[in-house]
Formats: C-alpha cells, sequence, structure tokens
C-alpha cells in the first residue's frame, strides 16, 4: 500500500496545516474537472484524496504511525499472539484442529468489529463516510431595484465558472444562499458555496418593509392648476395625475409597485409629491410679487 505521507509529498513530522496545505494544492491540480483527458491524474486524485483522509483523522494517522493500519486504513495481518490484529479485549481468534477458536468474551467480538476502522477480516471494514471539502465564502452585491424584483445575478465563482443564480423572492440584506457542490474539492466530494447577498443602496428609492418610497418633483403651475408628472418606479416610468390644489408633501399610493414579497405578491410604491419653484426670472419674479401681496393682507396691508 503506498505510504500516504509520499502521496502527499510531506514529511512524517508535518503538522494538520502542513498536510492540509498539501492536500489542497494537490486536489486543484489533479481535480477530475480539471483531467477529463487524463486518466492517471485521476488516479493519483483518488490517491490524494485517500491519503489525506486518513493523515487528517487524528486516530487514524496515529494507528498508521504505529503500524495497527496499513496505507487505506485495514488492520494489518495477524498479531504476533496468534490473533488478529489488535486483539478483542484481550482475547483473540487461535487456530485449532478444524477451525479457529476465540478465547475472551464473546461480546467483545461485535463491539470491537464496529469500534475498529477496518474490518479483521480484511474487508473494506466500517469506514466512516469520506469528508467532504470545505466551504468557500462569497458576497454579491445586488442592485436595489435587481433585489427589489427578484432579478437573477450572475457570479463568477473561484473556479473560474459562471453561473446566474436565482435571487429568492423577499430577499433581505446579508441573506445567505448555498450552492451545493460548489466548494473546494475533498475526499467525500466538493464543500459548499456560501453566498451572502448585499443589497446595494439606490439614491431613488428607500425600502419600508414591502413598500417602496420615492419622491417626485411637481412643478409648481401643476400643483396649482392641475397637471401630469413623469415618476421612475422600479418597473419603470408612469404618468402620474396631480389634483389641482396639491401641497407640497402629498403622498400617493401605488399599489403592487414595491418589493416582490416571498409569496410573489408586491408591496406599494408610496410617492411624495414636492413642488419645484420656477427656474425662470419673470416666473419668480412674479410668484415673489404675489407672495408678498398675499402677506400684506394677512396682516392688514401693513
Amino acid at each position: 500500500m503506498a505510504d500516504p505521507y509520499s502521496v502527499l509529498g510531506v514529511a512524517k513530522s508535518a503538522d494538520a496545516e502542513a498536510i492540509k496545505r498539501a492536500y489542497r494544492k494537490l486536489a486543484k491540480e489533479l481535480h477530475p474537472d480539471r483531467n477529463k483527458d487524463n486518466p492517471k491524474a485521476v488516479e493519483r486524485f483518488k490517491a490524494v484524496s485517500s491519503a489525506y483522509e486518513l493523515l487528517s483523522d487524528a486516530g487514524k494517522r496515529a494507528q498508521y504511525d504505529r503500524g495497527e493500519i496499513d496505507g487505506e486504513g485495514n488492520p494489518k495481518g495477524f498479531a504476533p499472539g496468534g490473533g488478529f490484529g489488535g486483539g478483542f479485549g484481550g482475547g483473540g481468534f487461535r487456530q485449532r484442529p478444524g477451525g479457529f477458536e476465540f478465547s475472551g468474551d464473546p461480546g467483545d467480538i461485535f463491539s470491537e468489529l464496529f469500534r475498529q476502522q477496518g474490518s479483521p477480516f480484511g474487508g473494506a471494514g466500517f469506514r466512516q463516510p469520506p469528508a467532504k471539502g470545505p466551504d468557500r465564502a462569497y458576497r454579491l452585491a445586488v442592485p436595489f431595484v435587481d433585489a427589489a424584483l427578484a432579478r437573477p445575478q450572475r457570479i463568477t465563482l473561484a473556479d473560474g465558472k459562471t453561473i446566474d443564480l436565482a435571487i429568492p423572492k423577499g430577499v433581505e440584506d446579508g441573506q445567505k444562499m448555498r450552492l451545493a457542490g460548489k466548494g473546494e474539492p475533498g475526499p467525500g466530494g466538493p464543500g459548499d458555496a456560501i453566498v451572502t447577498l448585499a443589497i446595494s443602496p439606490d439614491a431613488r428609492f428607500e425600502r419600508a418593509g414591502d413598500d417602496v418610497r420615492l419622491d417626485v418633483m411637481v412643478p409648481l403651475a401643476d400643483a396649482v392648476l392641475g397637471g401630469k408628472v413623469r415618476a421612475e418606479l422600479l418597473d419603470g416610468a408612469v404618468m402620474l395625475n396631480v389634483a389641482e390644489g396639491t401641497s407640497s408633501g402629498r403622498l400617493l399610493r401605488l399599489r403592487g409597485k414595491g418589493w416582490t414579497r416571498k409569496d410573489g405578491s408586491r408591496g406599494d410604491a408610496i410617492v411624495r409629491l414636492l413642488l419645484a419653484l420656477p427656474a425662470e426670472e419673470k416666473s419668480l419674479e412674479a410668484l415673489q410679487a404675489w407672495a408678498t401681496g398675499v402677506r400684506g393682507e394677512a396682516f392688514g396691508g401693513v
């Protein structure tokens, strides 16, 4: 059986971190996804994974260093006392005419079979399933409007592959998504990718629960006489009716134009109308004259 230290290219005195670094480097180079036409690389990947599985387990590593198990984790042959390696609570199997005899507590036979890493009869034994590779963390910035409408986002993973990520409805800032099998490689397969969604702010909008708030400037003439103004909502522009004599700060509620909920329905858009004074000098002078007259009447012509 191959020496797991030699397979990973590390010394027997290497610590756990050095073993992990060596494994990650080799696993990345030899991964089947990168060596589809190289069967030798695939076989080496399996050997590297098996070696790491043994050496990353402190108990198995100690057993291997003591010579109790081989490079595949199986117990080594017969013990010197005539029984199978490791023994059973002080007893063992001994050859007698016509077969084998077990000396010791019969109850130890089954407990020992399940305790040891490998079967004393040379089979694969009762091994723990190989561990998956480590998870890998990502942070994905999602534009405010895309988050509100649950639009898919594109993300590039560490291996260079680009995928379209389905943003969940009702997404919250800081919400995490798990992508199975998109993490680091490991003996039992790759780990997962953990993506944290960070919703980017938008100067035009503010979220209020499932509603979205925004401000719309209204020309003074339209506020006084009534008219229409353009409002840029999440889905695009709409024309809003402005009632005659509208005051600054008035709120309009547009049903179903807000944040997408988990059930697919949407909150509302809350539009605040703000009056815009005229920029033209003549119009501004006329407005000032009107305001002066109104103030004078309010104070009895003083």
